[in-house]
């Protein structure tokens, strides 16, 4: 409540309500996160939940204290259901902060250990989009590369030989649309590694919209890069049939020329 007080020694006072939005700041632009009212899901069964992940959110916990999407989607799954005790939701694979799309959720202590098998194993399959600031030389192909990490700086370093703590990454790409000063890229994943698109992609002089980190011109505004998991697939843990997902961009200009 807030009193004004006039020159005629009149008041008055007037009630205020704050509304708290889940609100990120970044270059003194206010960028929307994900919350429990406006968690993006694609999927949701017993067993499993798959959400798009909007840039910057964490998919897990760390040392930052930032609200995870592990977190907001309990909390969506507990308002919905009206759970009255604890959610289980197990967290199967990450993303990385500034990146966008689809994860998987385990809703089951049955489904989580399968779910992680898969990822831990290969056998799901992932495609991403990116957008580069320049074209590959050929329009579509294979890069292998060994990375190393660094983990103090977070970030990983391609080497064309193997090198000492080196481990081996395989990627297939395609050009899938010039734009007017990018070009849009279809990334499909032989190996997991740490920030392997990014660091992979920089080698070779494609470096990411937006990824200072590995040698962009300039950060984007919200402070994402332009890395999106587009489509997930895997075999159902439990149903055992294979199940396919696919993610929107964010909603920005460069992203909506994509479509």
């Amino acid at each position: 409540m807030i009193g004004v007080h006039y020159q005629d020694g009149s008041k008055i006072q007037i009630n205020l309500k704050v509304t708290a939005l889940n609100f990120q700041q970044s270059d003194n632009r206010m960028v929307q996160r994900s919350n429990s009212e406006n968690l993006q899901v694609l999927y949701e069964d017993n067993h499993l939940i798959v959400v798009n992940k909007r840039p910057g959110d964490i998919v897990q916990g760390d040392k930052t204290g930032d609200t995870s999407l592990s977190e907001i989607t309990k909390e969506y799954l507990k308002t919905k259901y009206q759970k009255p005790g604890n959610v289980f939701l197990g967290v199967a694979h990450r993303l990385d902060r500034p990146t966008s799309g689809a994860v998987v959720f385990a809703r089951t202590s049955k489904a989580l250990p399968r779910l992680n098998k898969l990822f831990a194993e290969g056998e799901t399959k992932k495609t991403y989009w990116a957008v580069v600031q320049k074209a590959p030389e050929k329009e579509s192909g294979t890069l292998v590369h060994w990375l190393v990490r660094n983990p103090k700086q977070n970030k990983s370093y391609a080497h064309e030989k193997e090198v000492p703590n080196s481990k081996k990454a395989v990627l297939h790409y395609t050009l899938l649309k010039r734009l007017d000063n990018y070009f849009l890229l279809k990334i499909s994943l032989e190996t997991g590694r740490h920030h392997q698109i990014r660091a992979q992609l920089s080698a070779v002089g494609c470096t990411i919209k937006g990824d200072l980190k590995y040698g962009a011109a300039r950060s984007n505004k919200d402070g994402s890069i332009h890395l999106h998991a587009r489509e997930l697939s895997f075999v159902h843990p439990v149903r055992k049939e294979t199940v396919s997902f696919t993610a929107a961009p964010p909603d920005d200009p460069v992203w909506n020329a994509c479509l």
